[in-house]
């Protein structure tokens, strides 16, 4: 059975981008374009890996990891940030919400196939 991966972004460009080279490696993707989406989403669909984008209409990434980590039935699985908020303060409070690592934008599809791999492992 392969693995289910959420991508989570209000850009339909990196969400194209993402749920493709996903696609391509074998990984099951379905897609949200905003928090309250992919919280929706993840309780229903139960990804492997959620993807998750911070700057976005609604309820930001950073809020949705945090729920996602304090939810019993969501805690055990895997978000990896991947945002355009570079700063070191951006990525300890991503952290610090529940996130199990944090990418910055662009995202290099090899870091990314890796750490997927790590943490689906």
């Amino acid at each position: 059975m392969s693995q289910k991966i959420l991508v989570v972004d209000d850009s339909p460009t990196e969400r194209f981008f993402l749920a493709d080279l996903l696609a391509k490696r074998g990984y099951t993707v379905i897609t949200a374009e905003n928090g309250n989406e992919a919280y929706e989403k993840t309780k229903a669909e139960r990804p492997d890996l959620v993807l998750m984008d911070v700057v976005m209409p609604g309820a930001s990434g950073f809020q949705v990891t945090r729920a996602l980590a304090r939810d019993p039935d969501t805690m055990g699985i895997p978000v990896v940030i991947c945002t355009s908020k570079s700063n070191e303060t951006d990525r300890i409070w991503g952290l610090r919400q529940g996130a199990r690592d944090y990418l910055i934008k662009p995202i290099r599809p090899d870091e990314l196939l890796s750490k997927i791999a790590d943490l689906m492992a």
